[in-house]
């Protein structure tokens, strides 16, 4: 499980759940797709890679919050969200949270 992700809906106070995520890689200045997912009832995907080892490199993580924020009959701002980050010793685990509002979004590297 070297790469995870949690999406907390702050507003509402609740996880966000079904938001779907696409991870991608950046090779040679562009970016490829590895794969898709979906966040569970608790707003997590708890492994985006399956068995692929993590690499060296630089990474997206696109969550689509338009579909989210329409579930909910909320009007949002960002149709969705990209976090850009970068991994440099891929033995260590990733945990990259969205806290998410309709209007405003932060990030950090969890735990």
């Amino acid at each position: 499980m070297p790469l995870s992700t949690h999406i907390l809906d702050t507003a509402l106070g609740k996880p966000a759940a079904r938001v779907g995520l696409v991870l991608s890689q950046l090779q040679d200045g562009t970016w490829h797709e590895l794969a898709r997912a979906e966040t569970d009832s608790d707003g997590r995907c708890k492994s985006l890679l399956g068995e692929t080892p993590l690499e060296a490199s630089t990474y997206k993580l696109r969550f689509a919050t338009a579909e989210y924020f329409t579930s909910q009959k909320i009007s949002g701002l960002y149709p969705f969200v990209e976090i850009v980050f970068e991994v440099k010793d891929p033995k260590q685990h990733f945990h990259i949270p969205l806290l998410l509002t309709a209007n405003s979004y932060t990030t950090y590297r969890g735990s």
